[in-house]
């Protein structure tokens, strides 16, 4: 085989995160953004050390588990999606498989798992509380356009205006925002050249509240009166209810949503989403889990995990907002929070006070430096690291406490793989492991892992 050489296969099975394996005369091809059983030609794009990849160019026949027509106008040529032609069930018990065989291969095929099966999202479509969108064209000099990437491309931006990762209310948003600029004839920014004025639209919508926040992210590159655009926002027929307009100017020359300015244009920069029986203020970049009623199906399997806290020292390790932490308190002696983000920190503090909660302690830092300056020992641990998983120079530090019980939740079941021999090493035993569905369509899983000092069989 060699590179630019075209071939057709079947992709036999699809690792995470999407990896699919074609056979061809024997040898292995990755090809990646297919669904097991398709029939797909790609072009041989990489090889190296005995490894070839493929680029998928495209799908000849359909797999016999696309049971379901495309819910939306961009499939499959939007990145956003990945499986929506397979039936819920189907998408379940792929992530299911991969996640279980990573691990295994991490741990051993003689450590047991314990596995307890795959937790589906209580919604399949309409369930995301955050969307970025990006404002682009479809083609180099075309229309504008404001949605998600396409596959594998950087540039090219298709408008997401029926997209169904989303509550309705957000593309009715979206679609007004697109014809506002359009009509004035603005346009967006290019990454390389540096011009241009429309970013991003970031969107954010409480799933138990309805409270809407509308956000338009541009450079400082032109200027508009934005008082029509909050009237025609004001006047859609929504569910729910905007109460928050901000215009952001963002300046960065890498393609990030960030501020360097905010100006409130109409109403709150925050909203509230009440998560078990807590309710929490979020506001324009706090971290919330995006898919807020399968957080509390993740949630309540954590609290399931970490059991009796009574008159316990709990420390939450990358613990973002506090939600983790808080939901703990109640029970706990003391609950201390670790974040590196700032502004989390501050979420997190404000949102203990609004829930009366003041056995929970926030410390802003990174936790590779944070433990060494915390002279608390705690009883049991919480690690929810983002996606690469915990510095491999914290990891020995958290292991040296020696607690009885360690509660793993990760976002990316490879750094999971990564992390567990290391706690296996360190005399821990896996007790029970999960994985819980929070971004159906899409490749990614949520898995969580308790692992104790005792064995799974000691009472």
């Amino acid at each position: 085989m060699k590179k630019g050489e075209i071939y057709e296969g079947v992709i036999e099975k699809v690792d995470f995160p999407n990896k699919g394996y074609v056979n061809i005369d024997g040898e292995k091809v990755i090809v990646k953004n297919g669904i097991p059983g398709q029939k797909v030609r790609f072009m041989i794009n990489k090889k190296r050390s005995g490894r070839v990849e493929g680029r998928l160019l495209e799908v000849l026949e359909k797999s016999p588990l696309e049971v379901r027509e495309p819910v939306c106008s961009i499939f499959p040529a939007c990145g956003g999606c990945m499986y929506q032609t397979m039936s819920y069930e189907e998408q379940l018990k792929m992530k299911e498989n991969q996640v279980k065989s990573l691990l295994q291969a991490a741990v051993g095929e003689d450590v047991d798992l314990h596995w307890e099966g795959i937790h589906g999202s209580p919604i399949e479509f309409g369930y995301r509380n955050k969307m970025e969108f990006s404002f682009g064209d479809e083609f180099k000099d075309g229309p504008l356009s404001l949605g998600l990437h396409k596959k594998g491309s950087t540039y090219d931006v298709l408008t997401a205006s029926d997209c169904k990762l989303v509550h309705p209310d957000m593309t009715a948003i979206l679609s007004c925002v697109l014809d506002f600029f359009t009509e004035l004839g603005a346009v967006h920014y290019k990454k390389m050249q540096h011009t241009g004025y429309l970013r991003h639209l970031l969107l954010r919508r409480g799933v138990t509240s309805g409270e809407i926040l509308v956000h338009v992210i541009t450079t400082s590159q032109a200027q508009y009166d934005y008082a029509p655009l909050v009237s025609r926002l004001l006047a859609l027929p929504l569910e729910g209810k905007i109460v928050g307009i901000m215009h952001i100017i963002n300046d960065s020359l890498s393609d990030v949503v960030q501020s360097d300015e905010t100006q409130i244009l109409y109403g709150q920069d925050y909203f509230y989403e009440t998560l078990l029986g807590l309710r929490f203020k979020i506001s324009t970049f706090s971290f919330f889990q995006p898919n807020s009623l399968a957080a509390e199906v993740l949630y309540s399997i954590v609290r399931d995990y970490i059991g009796d806290t009574k008159d316990k020292e709990v420390f939450d390790l990358y613990s973002g907002t506090g939600t983790i932490a808080q939901l703990l308190a109640s029970v706990a002696k003391e609950v201390i929070g670790v974040e590196i983000v700032e502004e989390a920190v501050e979420a997190a503090k404000v949102n203990a006070a609004l829930n009366g909660l003041t056995n929970c302690r926030f410390i802003a830092g990174d936790v590779l430096k944070a433990l060494d300056d915390l002279t608390e020992k705690p009883d049991m641990i919480v690690l929810d690291p983002p996606r690469d998983g915990i510095h491999p120079k914290a990891l020995p530090k958290i292991l040296a406490y020696g607690v009885e019980n360690i509660v793993y939740i990760s976002c990316k079941p490879t750094s999971l793989a990564r992390d567990l021999p290391s706690f296996l090493a360190a005399g821990y035993q896996i007790q029970r492991t999960c994985s819980v569905d929070q971004f159906c369509e899409t490749v990614h899983c949520e898995t969580i892992c308790l692992l104790s000092n005792r064995k799974p069989d000691a009472q």
